[in-house]
């Protein structure tokens, strides 16, 4: 997640204003799940969605002073 926030400041700022958040970044969220899914214990990976849980903390609820239409 760090790494997707880190190098798509400004396209997670566009998406969020145009709700395009994860149209936008799907490549890197699939890199990111893919990684996630190779180091997380299958167990663990079937019980919850803490990767989506995650997107959606990290990438989009600390951003509630960026103005968008979904909010």
């Amino acid at each position: 997640m760090s790494d997707i926030i880190i190098y798509n400041q400004d396209r997670i700022v566009e998406g969020i204003k145009e709700d395009t958040l994860f149209d936008l970044l799907k490549e890197d969220i699939e890199v990111g799940r893919a990684h996630y899914e190779r180091n997380i214990d299958p167990a663990v990976a079937e019980q919850s969605n803490y990767f989506d849980h995650a997107l959606v903390d990290i990438l989009v609820k600390g951003r509630g002073n960026i103005p968008s239409k979904i909010w």
